[in-house]
């Protein structure tokens, strides 16, 4: 199981969003949010902030840092690695499963991401057996492409789906996420797309539009 952080917005919470980080980072990046999001009192949410483990990152040089899949380029691309990409589906099922266990149904489990935690989301959602409240996938694009046709669960066939990216966006162009919504689109899926005037980064308006979201598919 993945070492996690966890924040509580209320007393006994029977709502949930796991938020995987980026490459580099860990659970802590994303926790100065949580009260930033301003949720209402009556909305009690378990914020589950797990770190990825440690692995050597090919196109950064081999360095060691926390990472949900390698990376490395192939034909002037960035690519994912795979085997690396199920590995971490498989760790967040374990933790929708704990959730679960702990009184959450899926319906109001949310999985989140930004950039490689946003890929891993995608990934875990779109596959996940039981229908989820929501994606949302901030920064990012749609890994394993291929195989989603396939791998695809009819329960999350109609799962919220929140796409958020920064015009300016050099680490992960914006044409690589607006790709990966014309695909998620063109396989029957609703996107709710966002883009703002920012880099490889979060945005105030941004988290202010995630808020709103999250108060809907959790309501």
């Amino acid at each position: 199981m993945l070492q996690t952080l966890e924040l509580e917005t209320g007393a006994s919470p029977k709502a949930a969003v796991i938020w995987l980080h980026g490459l580099g980072a860990d659970g802590h990046d994303f926790e100065p949010i949580v009260p930033e999001l301003d949720l209402p009192d009556t909305l009690a949410v378990r914020f589950v902030f797990p770190h990825a483990p440690t692995q050597a990152v090919t196109i950064n040089g081999g360095a060691v840092m926390r990472a949900w899949y390698d990376v490395y380029a192939r034909e002037g691309q960035r690519r994912e690695d795979e085997t690396g990409v199920r590995a971490s589906q498989a760790r967040v099922e374990e933790l929708i499963a704990r959730e679960k266990a702990r009184g959450v149904a899926a319906a109001r489990v949310v999985l989140a991401g930004f950039s490689q935690g946003g890929a891993i989301a995608l990934q875990t959602g779109l596959r996940h057996g039981e229908r989820l409240a929501g994606i949302m996938a901030l920064s990012t694009y749609l890994p394993v492409a291929s195989t989603l046709a396939a791998e695809a669960s009819p329960a999350n066939r109609a799962v919220p789906i929140f796409m958020a990216h920064g015009r300016d966006d050099a680490l992960i162009p914006i044409e690589r996420a607006m790709m990966s919504r014309r695909q998620l689109e063109a396989a029957g899926y609703a996107v709710e797309w966002h883009e703002y005037p920012m880099a490889h980064a979060v945005s105030m308006e941004e988290i202010a539009d995630v808020s709103v979201w999250l108060q809907r598919v959790l309501r």
